[in-house]
């Protein structure tokens, strides 16, 4: 922080210049990061909840009666391109947020107001504080159609937030931190306690916000910059501080949050008639070193951690890759149109691993795969730890989706025959991309498959399908008997060119 700007936050009380009472101290980034370091030099406090009991007893089905009058959306009177709106306490919505508006570098603070609401069927929900506050937050631009203001992004619950582009719908969540997320011990949700907001111009085509973080580990400070568009971008920056009490065995950098429920690479019967249920089926990683890593996602027996070792990644992401809608059959989910989400680090993170968490779910309810970025070391407590990235959500048609610029796997498949060879697991693992599609059968071209300890390689096979243009990588293993998890790779190349990314898994036999 420079001197000036520390010695005038000092003198006029941190409260008073964060709330933008000082004209000379204008609210932006290096303000609220000043605010975290003093937050985290103390003690965690959880600040008490004003939601009386009666909302945060209401069902379901109840708080959605609560709508949120469109009439009185935030800056719709002064049409201005981006509007806010409000989501009010009950069920399991029960932290409150303090919102704020930044206008010219001073804040206003965004007060509740009951009126702001519709409680549908004469529901009674008791009397509310005039000092409740909100549990959080929507933007609303005209993002598919001049004429409507379209949701484009959520900020509701702990540090979750997520996003949409042109013809998206609601799917996969990223979060500001992830804690301990995998590690025995439990996970700590850090929370995004107050949110600053600035008044775009009338004619922005982005919208900035702010958020603190609080948590017992770290107090941190954020900015957002999102941008809508066929693909919305994010860019993020943050700077956190370690409390002296923190414990924290992962730091999960970019967490994304997702739902796999079965796919095509799933055994058993899930009793549902849809082909396949899921919001993101692949985890796809750019390294360092500049190799396409592509990890088919599963919903496991047992909690499952995998970790990706790299220095200086270019990106990585939870990806819906198959967008057919006959691979879900669902006319109201349309997990065809989820969106994908990709991190781009802005600078060096230096040495550390992408980090996959998959845990067993019964169904479609529970969000159980999480993917962030875990660095091998962090500053110091009282140090910064400083962190910038881009996050764009994406379709994988759109003009500068994040896709490896080579071939890519578009399906797994295992099993075992019933009538050949009946102790082998068998593999199908199908690619495409621009020149493979095109491309006549080769015998120059080869597949380069690699079985981990716990397993043998008995037979492979490459084919060109003539039915669709895609390439077919099948082969069978025979495991040892030890039961122990096999790691499989398996790649396209035709000297001296890799022609695909490399696809990874994990085999359970």
């Amino acid at each position: 922080m420079k001197p000036n700007l520390l010695a005038a936050v000092l003198g006029l009380g941190l409260a008073a210049a964060v709330a933008g009472h000082a004209a000379d101290v204008p609210f932006d980034l290096e303000v609220l990061q000043f605010r975290a370091k003093a937050l985290a030099a103390k003690p965690y406090e959880t600040r008490p909840t004003r939601v009386p009991k009666r909302l945060s007893e209401l069902t379901y089905d109840q708080y959605r009666l609560i709508r949120f009058d469109t009439d009185h959306a935030w800056w719709k009177a002064e049409r201005l391109p981006f509007q806010l709106q409000f989501f009010h306490p009950g069920f399991i919505y029960t932290n409150t947020v303090q919102l704020n508006e930044v206008n010219r570098g001073q804040v206003r603070p965004i007060d509740f107001s009951s009126k702001l609401f519709q409680y549908g069927n004469n529901l009674d929900v008791g009397e509310v504080p005039a000092d409740m506050g909100y549990t959080g937050f929507r933007i609303h631009y005209p993002l598919n159609t001049p004429a409507y203001y379209d949701e484009l992004a959520v900020f509701q619950g702990a540090s979750y937030f997520r996003a949409l582009g042109q013809g998206m719908r609601y799917g996969l969540s990223a979060r500001g931190l992830a804690l301990n997320t995998g590690e025995q011990g439990g996970e700590e949700f850090p929370i995004f306690e107050e949110f600053y907001i600035q008044r775009p111009s009338p004619d922005a085509k982005e919208i900035v916000v702010y958020a603190l973080m609080d948590s017992p580990s770290v107090a941190g400070a954020y900015r957002f910059v999102i941008k809508p568009g066929v693909t919305t971008a994010m860019n993020i920056q943050a700077v956190l501080y370690q409390r002296r009490s923190a414990t924290i065995k992962a730091f999960g950098v970019a967490p994304l949050t997702s739902m796999f429920w079965y796919g095509e690479n799933s055994k058993g019967d899930h009793g549902d008639l849809r082909p396949e249920v899921h919001d993101s089926d692949g985890l796809m990683i750019e390294r360092g070193s500049g190799e396409w890593l592509w990890r088919p996602l599963d919903n496991p027996g047992a909690v499952r951690a995998l970790s990706f070792n790299d220095e200086n990644p270019r990106g990585f992401g939870l990806v819906q890759r198959d967008r057919r809608f006959e691979s879900y059959e669902d006319l109201e989910a349309a997990y065809q149109l989820r969106p994908s989400t990709w991190v781009e680090p802005v600078g060096s993170w230096g040495r550390g691993a992408v980090r996959l968490v998959e845990i067993p779910t019964p169904d479609e309810t529970n969000d159980n795969i999480v993917a962030f970025w875990v660095p091998e070391k962090l500053s110091a407590i009282g140090e910064p730890i400083r962190f910038e990235y881009n996050l764009y959500w994406f379709m994988e048609s759109a003009a500068g989706a994040r896709r490896p610029p080579a071939g890519y796997a578009i399906a797994t498949r295992m099993g075992r025959s019933k009538t050949h060879e009946k102790d082998l697991e068998r593999f199908w693992v199908d690619f495409d991309g621009p020149y493979l599609h095109n491309a006549t059968f080769n015998p120059a071209v080869q597949a380069i498959v690699t079985v981990g300890e716990g397993a043998t390689l008995v037979h492979q096979d490459l084919q060109k399908n003539p039915f669709n243009g895609t390439w077919r990588v099948a082969f069978a293993l025979k495991p040892d008997g030890s039961g122990k998890p096999v790691e499989l790779r398996c790649f396209l190349k035709r000297e001296p060119h890799i022609l695909t990314e490399t696809w990874s898994y994990l085999w359970t036999p």
